[in-house]
């Protein structure tokens, strides 16, 4: 059965980020319309402030209203605000986030009414979209709550790895006392579902870091891992989900064991982001596990300090349109079971390369 051409939402993240130069990188490559509708929530203003910062760029999109006006051939702007919004690339202001929260509640509006099939967000800034209207630390809480998810998991995911988080933007001194044995049960059944339904391994590998350095030491080092991470990975083993640890993190990526599981599930963000980020390079993708709907963004943030400059790598949001795709045919039933989710790249990613056009 051939894969059906979804569409995918993008919002555009903070206007004087780099998102929206991502987005007009990505999508100068036609080939792309073969594999996907985009629908980008901005206004055709923002798109040309930053495509005039482009010099060879060569992007093709209409302004839209409607989604009956859509056009699979082009990139489509659905139009959220009409006035003019001083862009000032690099800078960290009201401006950046008001629009980014603009963009992002129209983006989420679309996906829950299935007007769009997936959503990529580009980065946002913490500080300046948080307001009594939107009183979230990040895109993950706003989309559990939006979604009244009872629960989900920020999921790293690339060709070689994937790292869930226990915690995320939480500070170091408080990660002890957000680690229960029903916190650490709830995440570790969520990734066993996702890899089964968003990925596709009907028996998936899942490796639990400990907390504490060498993992307590049997409670020399602290006891969280005797007292909370054991026993919460003796109950899940008991619902016959196959999961191992806790393991010291340092060696256990130092010493490459993470080849041997489909996800590790980290403790706390820099334990599992640092790793991540090395090993995956530029082509890391955020994906939101445990919501109805599907969100994917980019491994990175706004980048202010090359904004409007031209030198964005569109990595990371390429990977993270193809993952959204693959995410939306296996949860529609079209991935083939046999081929194996880690391989090289994404079935979206080698349909794409193996396009006759490639080698032109």
């Amino acid at each position: 059965m051939t894969p059906h051409k979804p569409v995918i939402g993008i919002s555009c993240g903070d206007l004087n980020g780099i998102g929206l130069e991502l987005v007009i990188k990505t999508f100068q490559d036609a080939r792309l319309f073969d594999h996907c509708t985009p629908v980008l929530y901005a206004s055709g203003k923002a798109v040309n402030f930053y495509r005039k910062t482009i010099p060879d760029a060569n992007l093709n999109y209409q302004t839209v209203r409607e989604y009956d006006r859509l056009n699979p051939k082009q990139l489509n702007v659905f139009t959220c605000w009409e006035e003019d919004v001083n862009i000032t690339p690099g800078e960290l202001n009201e401006i950046g986030g008001k629009y980014a929260v603009i963009s992002l509640q129209s983006a989420v509006a679309a996906l829950q009414q299935k007007q769009i099939d997936g959503l990529i967000t580009a980065p946002i800034h913490k500080k300046n979209v948080q307001s009594a209207e939107f009183p979230h630390t990040g895109h993950t809480p706003y989309l559990k709550q939006f979604f009244q998810a009872s629960d989900v998991v920020m999921m790293m995911c690339s060709d070689q790895l994937r790292v869930a988080l226990l915690t995320e933007h939480i500070p170091v001194k408080e990660v002890a006392q957000h680690i229960t044995k029903e916190k650490l049960l709830k995440k570790i059944q969520l990734i066993h579902k996702s890899l089964q339904t968003d990925f596709g391994i009907d028996k998936p590998r899942i490796a639990v870091l400990g907390l504490n350095p060498h993992s307590g030491d049997e409670g020399l080092i602290g006891n969280e891992e005797e007292t909370i991470i054991k026993p919460a990975i003796k109950e899940a083993k008991n619902q016959n989900i196959l999961v191992v640890g806790p393991y010291p993190a340092d060696g256990f990526f130092a010493r490459g064991r993470f080849d041997a599981f489909d996800c590790i599930l980290a403790m706390y963000h820099d334990q599992g982001l640092i790793p991540f980020k090395t090993i995956a390079g530029g082509e890391g993708v955020n994906y939101t596990a445990g919501l109805p709907a599907i969100r994917t963004s980019p491994d990175h943030g706004t980048a202010f300090d090359i904004a409007g400059k031209n030198q964005a790598d569109h990595t990371s949001f390429l990977t993270s349109l193809f993952t959204c795709i693959d995410i939306i045919n296996q949860r529609a039933g079209y991935a083939d079971a046999r081929n194996n989710p880690m391989r090289r790249m994404s079935g979206a990613m080698m349909r794409y390369a193996k396009d006759e056009a490639f080698e032109d």
